[in-house]
């Protein structure tokens, strides 16, 4: 049940929120008469991304995982100590099985999803690998920095699944033309494996990887206590059904 909840989180989480991409900036959405300006389109398709991963979190599959659903998130739990050594192998199965399980329905999408490789990061064209390397380091470290933050205060760690529609807002608009704001190798391995466009996929594990171990670093050197974090959960603090979370 465990791994099954992150699992379908991370399968809903490809599915919608890519869907969503698809409709954004795919080739004959009729998205793109009604928001001609691509600016406004990235806002709001971050916007509407992160609800999506807000919404699992709050959902009864957030109760029994802690919807991390992202390897970054739940590499960073790990490195904090709340989270069980010996369960992050079936965290990150489960994350990548739900994000090539998720991937299957954006193939409903036909030429629209192919357009755009069914929501695929790709590095910008007039960036290549390098900035978009550095793009996502960045944009993972805001992710993990604005998630302990929350966490942190009890007075905001209740309202941790209302930050993602507001950061993945600012991120998509600012940097999804430079790596396509992943900050997730689940996110990304789920569309590259319908697509088959595989190009630079090692950006989207090593930059998130970088942004985690610069985020985990930032918050230790800041002095901020390991136990402020009650467990490896964005919500749903007192459910640990299954003694994974360490308090």
């Amino acid at each position: 049940m465990l791994y099954g909840a992150e699992l379908a989180g991370t399968a809903l989480l490809v599915a919608v929120g890519l869907s969503i991409v698809i409709l954004a900036f795919g080739q004959g959405s009729p998205v793109l008469q009604f928001i001609p300006d691509a600016g406004w389109r990235r806002l709001v398709t971050g916007f509407l991304f992160g609800t999506t991963g807000a919404l699992i979190a709050l959902s009864p599959l957030g109760k029994e995982s802690g919807a991390h659903i992202n390897p970054a998130v739940t590499l960073a739990f790990w490195l904090m100590g709340k989270l069980c050594a010996r369960h992050v192998p079936g965290y990150l199965l489960a994350q990548l099985a739900g994000a090539a399980i998720g991937a299957l329905p954006l193939l409903a999408w036909g030429a629209m999803g192919r357009s755009i490789e069914f929501g695929a990061t790709l590095p910008g064209a007039a960036y290549g690998a390098g900035w978009a390397l550095l793009g996502e380091t960045a944009t993972t470290f805001a992710l993990i920095i604005g998630l302990f933050f929350f966490l942190q205060h009890p007075r905001l760690r209740n309202f941790t699944p209302a930050l993602f529609p507001f950061l993945y807002a600012v991120m998509v608009y600012a940097e999804a033309n430079v790596s396509g704001t992943s900050t997730n190798p689940a996110r990304s391995f789920g569309p590259a494996l319908v697509s088959g466009d595989w190009h630079a996929w090692w950006v989207y594990w090593l930059g998130p990887l970088l942004g985690t171990l610069a985020g985990v670093a930032a918050y230790r050197i800041a002095g901020w206590q390991d136990s402020a974090i009650a467990v490896a959960k964005l919500h749903h603090f007192e459910h640990d059904r299954y003694g994974v979370f360490r308090r």
